[in-house]
């Protein structure tokens, strides 16, 4: 059948429909990789990658003195931490990872991703980046991840902090995503571009301006994983209240930065948070969502450098 004969049969409409469809959801990931790879650069880390524990791993690296560890939250990436991380790379090497089934690292359909899977795996990227000692700070599921890593390599931890809210601490007063998970829903997981404005509204108080293709991308990538996502978040809500019983057996030096006007986890848990940790160093932040290392990078990482500076420990990685 000659060439043009299967070109018309598509009519014009739809192929130019196509097209149009192809380059807005491909544009903004193409756009996406020059403006990150820039920032990152700015921040003065690089990309890399790592094989651990079954996955391909991706990670940023930078810096020069004792190690920092940053884990993100769920559905979220290494990428949220690079301006906050940019304050730090003059003083200690900073790691980021895309945790495993998070980000570009792999997601394996046939394994799973609750705390009991990741603790071993982060043991794991530890032991390939020969990091014995490190400085751990986490966001949401990041930071209960810190804390179970804590209880359970306590020899591995120099500090732990939690910049933004835990997940795994019970709110005296719940939270607006609280009551919506009691309803049975799923605030975290967007299926359309309308569920991904209302969870970035969510999630930040003072939301962080992003520039189109990545605000793009980002929804597109969402909404693409949304199906496999709600099997991540069943097995994290299995764990939802993970740290309320055992955060006080982390003996591990803490700091928590929570903000005032979190939507995700209320204030309130600060409350069972010091009667968890009550020699933690725990500060409300005025005017700051669920995310406050994106929404003001610069103060929260200072305030978390002043927490490092008072807990130095001969941790310098080789």
């Amino acid at each position: 059948m000659p060439i043009s004969t299967t070109r018309q049969r598509v009519p014009p409409r739809l192929a130019q429909a196509g097209f149009v469809k192809t380059a807005s959801h491909g544009l903004p990931h193409l756009l996406k990789a020059p403006l990150i790879g820039l920032n990152r650069w700015m921040a003065g880390l690089r990309a890399h990658e790592i094989r651990v524990a079954g996955h391909r791993l991706h990670y940023l690296d930078g810096g020069r003195g004792e190690p920092v560890l940053l884990l993100h939250g769920i559905f979220a990436e290494k990428d949220h931490w690079v301006d906050f991380a940019r304050q730090l790379t003059r003083h200690h090497r900073v790691i980021v990872p895309d945790l495993p089934g998070f980000g570009e690292s792999d997601r394996h359909e046939d394994q799973h991703y609750g705390y009991a899977q990741q603790v071993p795996r982060l043991q794991a990227l530890l032991d390939a980046l020969a990091l014995p000692r490190v400085h751990v700070a986490g966001s949401s599921m990041g930071g209960a991840l810190g804390a179970l890593l804590a209880l359970a390599s306590p020899e591995r931890l120099a500090t732990l902090a939690f910049v933004g809210a835990p997940h795994g601490l019970r709110s005296p007063v719940p939270s607006e995503t609280d009551r919506m998970i009691d309803r049975g829903e799923a605030p975290l997981i967007a299926r359309d571009p309308g569920e991904f404005e209302a969870m970035l509204e969510r999630l930040f108080e003072q939301r962080p301006w992003l520039p189109w293709p990545i605000r793009r991308a980002a929804c597109a990538d969402a909404i693409d994983r949304a199906a496999s996502n709600q099997r991540i978040w069943q097995e994290h809500l299995a764990d939802r209240h993970v740290l309320q019983l055992c955060l006080a057996g982390v003996q591990t030096p803490l700091l928590a930065l929570w903000g005032r006007c979190d939507r995700v986890f209320h204030a309130s848990g600060v409350r069972a948070l010091r009667r968890q940790r009550p020699d933690a160093e725990i500060e409300l932040l005025e005017d700051l969502g669920h995310l406050p290392m994106m929404e003001a990078p610069r103060a929260v990482a200072q305030r978390y450098r002043r927490f490092l500076v008072q807990h130095l420990a001969g941790t310098t990685s080789p």
